[in-house]
């Protein structure tokens, strides 16, 4: 039987209400709240949270003396649609050099690693 059940996966940011307007431009769903603690709900029920950390700073990638700790993996149906969308709205490029792989890697406008997968 599970102790817990995952609440909501939260990432430290220096603007949350500009990280959860990127994640909603990517993901969809609505975005709660103002200030130290934004809530992005999605439209399945899942959610990403963001909170102010003063004094933020991203990860690099990839180096193993600044570990980025996690990642997210974002299943796209067409990686170079996907590609041209989040480049638009701010996302760098990481890994994007091997066209042959699945996937994909990106850093958000805050410097998280995620990965648009194809499915």
């Amino acid at each position: 039987m599970a102790l817990a059940k995952l609440g909501v996966v939260v990432l430290d940011c220096p603007d949350p209400n500009a990280l959860a307007g990127f994640y909603a431009a990517v993901l969809g769903g609505t975005v709660e709240g103002q200030g130290e603690w934004v809530d992005l709900k999605l439209s399945d029920g899942q959610a990403l949270a963001f909170q102010a950390a003063p004094g933020y700073v991203p990860p690099k990638w990839p180096a193993p003396d600044h570990s980025q700790q996690f990642h997210l993996d974002l299943d796209v149906p067409d990686l170079d649609a996907a590609e041209k969308e989040v480049l638009a709205l701010g996302a760098k490029p990481l890994d994007t050099e091997d066209r042959t792989r699945t996937f994909r890697v990106y850093a958000d406008p805050a410097g998280h690693p995620f990965c648009p997968c194809a499915c």
